[in-house]
């Protein structure tokens, strides 16, 4: 059985979304996370953690786990998901990828090596996606330039890493800019409240 975590930091987050105001801001990044959920849990066993009580209960409506954010950001709050997750193959994805699909996170386990991880990295150099043979190989290496940092890591302990730029995974939304590229392709969620937004 595959683990996913999704992180989720709700309020607060998106800023560089800020030309929408702040009620269309967190509408989207809840309809990003909806779409992510579903597709996740569409794959395997899904936890997301986070302290947005509205996260929370749509995560749940999605029959996903529900971990509460320790603080001290998207590597701390991964690592407390992990943590409570069984041993085996774990996937992290994060929960501004509109465009990911159930298929894209086959082919990410599937890019996995053999006691190593994976790592969809986004456009900037950043981490989209992880796949994890274990949920004990993930340090929290977020931020800029983590997709070279996550392979370095891997090397540090003598294991295999393999890059992932899957379609779905690499297309993650920061900005206005970003949105209008996912357009069409993003879920059923994201559409819809693009849809309102644009009136």
């Amino acid at each position: 059985m595959v683990s996913v975590v999704v992180p989720f930091r709700g309020e607060g987050g998106k800023h560089r979304l800020a030309p929408l105001p702040e009620r269309e801001r967190a509408e989207l990044a809840l309809a990003m996370l909806g779409d992510v959920v579903a597709a996740c849990s569409a794959f395997g066993g899904t936890t997301v953690v986070t302290n947005d009580s509205a996260a929370a209960e749509l995560a749940a409506e999605l029959g996903a786990a529900v971990v509460p954010d320790p603080g001290g950001g998207q590597g701390a709050a991964v690592a407390a998901a992990l943590a409570g997750l069984p041993e085996g193959p774990a996937l992290v994805v994060n929960a501004d990828l509109p465009l990911v699909r159930a298929a894209d996170l086959v082919a990410l386990l599937a890019a996995v090596p053999p006691g190593g991880l994976a790592y969809a990295p986004a456009v900037d150099g950043t981490t989209n996606a992880l796949g994890l043979a274990s949920p004990s190989l993930f340090a929290p290496l977020y931020g800029p330039g983590s997709a070279a940092r996550f392979a370095a890591h891997a090397a540090r302990l003598g294991l295999p890493a393999a890059a992932a730029p899957l379609p779905g995974l690499v297309a993650d939304v920061d900005t206005l800019a970003d949105l209008e590229r996912a357009g069409r392709g993003a879920g059923a969620r994201t559409r819809a409240a693009l849809a309102v937004s644009a009136r």
